[in-house]
This record gives C-alpha cells, structure tokens and sequence, in this order.
C-alpha cells in the first residue's frame, strides 16, 4: 500500500515550523506553523532574507555560520538542538529551539538548509521565574 500524501501535505500538517532556505538565505518553504510562530504570513516570508526573523545582533554570527556551511556543505549543528532568539512580525522575542539540515541536489552541492523550529518562549520564561524564585528562597533562607 502506497502513501497518499505528498512532501507538501506533510510540512503543511507539522505542528512544528519549517522554513527552508535556498544557498542565499531567501526563503523558500514557510510552513501554516511558521505563520502561527512568526506572524508572517507565506506570501510575506517568500523570497525574503532570514533576516526576517533573526534578531539583529544574532545576524553576523548568523551569516558567518551560513556562509561557511554553504562553502563547505557541512553544519556541525545537524543533530544538536540549537535555542536561540528570534523575532516575529510584531516586533517582540521568541525564544526558538530548532534543528537543521541540508538539502542537497543531485550533484551533492547544498541547495538549501531546512530548519525545524519550535516556539519555547512559555517554556523560556517559566524557567526564568522558577530560577528567579528558587534564587529568592535561597536568599531568604541560608543554608545551615
């Protein structure tokens, strides 16, 4: 028995974002989750620069990463879970966790970079208000 969907329906139907962009950094694939994440729509994010979500002080390191990933057609960040910042349309953080990989075309070259991503701001600001708290406890109470 074959399967019924198809690469388009199977992005489309994940929770997470996926974005994927071409060896420029120009976006080519931008997901209903990434939408709902980024507050972008798809016709909005196409064809624009990662800089779209990337907070600009990340944006050197950034491109510096990318650059040399495109040159050399590795990432050593292909299975580690990278959390960084990001932006959404309105202006405001998102604290993001994501994981990359590499598209390659038939000749092997690298034609794009995917990145699953999830949105951990909630998560993010409740770890600082449990650390804020525990560091408050601590204060108020010293150990014996």
């Amino acid at each position: 028995m074959g399967f019924a969907w198809n690469f388009e329906q199977l992005v489309n139907a994940t929770g997470d974002a996926v974005v994927v962009s071409d060896p420029k950094g120009a976006i080519v694939v931008w997901n209903p989750a990434a939408e709902r994440i980024f507050g972008y729509s798809r016709e909005e994010a196409l064809g624009r620069s990662l800089d779209l979500i990337t907070p600009e002080r990340q944006r050197q390191r950034h491109w510096d990463g990318y650059a040399n990933t495109m040159r050399t057609g590795v990432t050593k960040y292909g299975s580690a879970l990278l959390r960084v910042p990001a932006l959404h349309k309105d202006g405001h953080t998102l604290s993001i966790a994501f994981t990359v990989g590499l598209l390659h075309g038939a000749d092997d070259e690298v034609t794009g970079i995917v990145a699953v991503i999830r949105d951990e701001t909630s998560r993010w600001a409740e770890e600082r208000a449990l650390r804020k708290r525990l560091s408050e406890l601590e204060a108020g109470h010293p150990r014996d």
